[in-house]
């Protein structure tokens, strides 16, 4: 089983999401979840894990089977020299191989993620992976269901956590 995760943020209060799939070209989850709390920590640039990794490890808790992957909206890896992001903090935590799908450049982005096009979009999606091969990941995400830039099932879970942090505000 892949679990996808996204987070969403207000002012005080954030919401995890995830959505389960049994393959990675799955067009429909097999399951979903949801939840919001508190907002954990304020933003903090290069130390977004302190924020995001308490939601990430409740949310994985509440899962009924243990995922074979983990899908997050972000980077596993900071720079071309390993510098930890989200996904590797969240690998280290669960020793489940992780991918992180960025859509926005961090830095250099090109010289240490795969840059993944997708649709007509000449914007490219920015993965890194941590317990498996970055190009072996790219290939996954590259193979996800949707003719968008942003695959279907990352985009459910981006609408699950904005829509369960509406309903909770």
């Amino acid at each position: 089983m892949i679990a996808i995760f996204d987070a969403a943020y207000g002012a005080t209060r954030a919401a995890i999401a995830c959505v389960e799939a049994q393959n990675w070209t799955d067009d429909q989850p097999s399951a979903t979840s949801a939840f919001a709390q508190s907002a954990a920590a304020p933003y903090e640039p290069g130390a977004f894990y302190k924020r995001e990794l308490p939601l990430l490890l409740r949310a994985l808790a509440r899962l009924r089977a243990r995922p074979e992957m983990l899908v997050i909206d972000g980077y596993v890896w900071l720079d071309a020299h390993g510098r930890p992001g989200l996904g590797a903090h969240l690998h280290r935590e669960t020793d489940i191989p992780v991918v992180g799908v960025a859509k926005t450049a961090f830095r250099d982005a090109q010289h240490f993620s795969t840059p993944v096009l997708r649709g007509a979009s000449a914007k490219p999606l920015f993965v890194t992976a941590a317990g498996m091969d970055a190009t072996h990941a790219a290939a996954r995400v590259r193979a996800m269901h949707g003719n968008s830039r942003i695959p279907t099932l990352l985009k459910t879970a981006d609408t699950l956590a904005r829509a369960t942090l509406s309903a909770d505000e």
